[in-house]
């Protein structure tokens, strides 16, 4: 069994890894988009072996649908009811090659186990038998830290490289720092977009192929990580996110560059074991809690065993709609995030008349909003009959807490008017005041 590794204080353990007088226009509404969950009152339920988990030391975690798949010391542990309870999967009752598990990934039935001194164990069948794959069928080494599937094509993070199989994991090649510029031969964690792959690599930084694996390009602090320790990456588009040593790094521009993100933005700690994200929402795992951000990355929430959490050494985590599994050294939890918030629609509609301003013939515009607060302030577009534009009226309009407003104009002329909001994302329709 290959010892769990201590880098500067940080255990390095990764999972698998939003009334009108005259003509009137249609209004336009302007849709703000929620973020993916709410951060919020995160509350967690800890599986442990009393659950049936195979050990309290979870590496990594992975689901589909209501099965989730935790890779633990003891075995991989499989439940199909949520996560409430598990059926262990060992040495003894399945083929898997090492009880030691380090990463699972999973695709319909079949599941793969990244498995200490033992390979890569893949099942066809749920997780009930196992086929051991090794270096005699090419992986670089028998001690796998993590694996990604994509159909087909498998790849495995290994001790001595990055191996890829085409053909379902019956053989693969393995590629190094020799043979593909790879950054380090000790690959923690793996990750592919089409024909883009990422190796997080132990001291050589986030490894980037765009011709499957072949050739690969190496970011490190240089470009902006936070550490060239990188044990863990998801992207989604081109949106790379990298879990380092030194924080959690976050690419926009396909991993070209980094922002690196740290406890001064909310993270647990700058030792970042894995990552996950689902649209604007990011789940860090830490080794000093489970960190969640709802606005892309920018900012995060810890949660720590003073939230419930198992332990607040966090190996892996992923997520399923508003169910989080966050993969501890004190077993599984599993939180419940609040449900999404429906996206605010702003609309704006005005109706008008005629009648006396201040002791003159005037205009008399009244709206109603809805997704404006109380305070909003709207601003008139007037145009008077003979201009050839409209301008933009002097009053700051404000809402009232029922949504409502009125805005008045002295002026016998034939008027034109719409009012929109002071950053221009949602207009009324317009009225015609003969």
């Amino acid at each position: 069994m290959m010892p769990m590794a201590f880098r500067s204080g940080v255990l390095c353990v990764v999972g698998a890894l939003v009334a009108a007088v005259g003509v009137s226009v249609a209004p336009a509404s302007s849709a703000v988009p929620a973020t993916s969950v709410a951060a919020a009152s995160v509350t967690f339920t800890n599986r442990t072996t009393a659950d049936g988990l195979g050990d309290n030391k979870v590496l990594g975690v992975y689901a589909v649908g209501a099965t989730v798949y935790a890779a633990t010391l003891g075995g991989l542990s499989i439940s199909t009811d949520g996560g409430a309870t598990f059926t262990n999967r060992t040495t003894a009752n399945s083929s898997l090659r090492n009880n030691y598990v380090w990463g699972v990934y999973a695709e319909n039935d079949t599941v793969y186990a990244a498995t200490d001194g033992g390979g890569l164990s893949i099942s066809t069948d749920g997780g009930a038998t196992f086929t051991n794959r090794t270096r005699i069928n090419g992986l670089g080494d028998n001690t796998v830290l993590g694996v990604y599937a994509v159909g087909a094509t498998v790849y495995a993070a290994t001790n001595g490289g990055l191996s890829i199989s085409t053909d379902g994991g019956a053989t693969f090649t393995n590629y190094t720092t020799a043979n593909s510029s790879l950054g380090n031969n000790w690959v923690w964690g793996v990750y592919a977009v089409d024909d883009t792959v990422y190796a997080a690599t132990d001291g050589g930084g986030l490894s980037v192929s765009t011709d499957g694996g072949a050739t690969f390009t190496n970011r490190t602090t240089a470009n902006g990580l936070g550490s060239n320790y990188v044990q863990g990456v998801n992207a989604v588009g081109a949106t790379v996110y990298a879990a380092t040593n030194g924080g959690l790094s976050i690419s926009t521009d396909g991993g070209a560059t980094f922002t690196n993100r740290t406890t001064a933005d909310g993270l647990g700690n700058t030792g970042v074991h894995g990552v996950y994200a689902v649209g604007a929402t990011v789940y860090a795992a830490t080794s000093r809690g489970l960190s969640i951000s709802t606005d892309g990355g920018a900012t995060f929430t810890n949660y720590t065993t003073g939230t419930d959490l198992a332990s607040n050494n966090v190996s892996g985590v992923y997520a399923v709609g508003t169910t989080v599994y966050a993969a501890t050294l004190g077993g599984l939890s599993v939180g419940q995030l609040p449900a999404p918030v429906p996206p605010v629609t702003t609309s704006i509609l005005i109706t008008s008349s005629r009648g006396e301003v201040r002791g003159k013939p005037g205009v008399i515009v009244t709206g109603t909003s809805t997704g404006l607060g109380m305070g909003a302030i709207v601003r008139p577009k007037v145009k008077l009959i003979g201009a050839d534009s409209y301008t933009q009226g002097t009053a700051s309009i404000l809402v009232d807490e029922a949504g409502d407003f009125t805005w008045q104009r002295r002026t016998s002329k034939k008027t034109y008017v719409y009012v929109k909001t002071e950053d221009g994302t949602a207009r009324s329709n317009r009225v015609i005041i003969r």
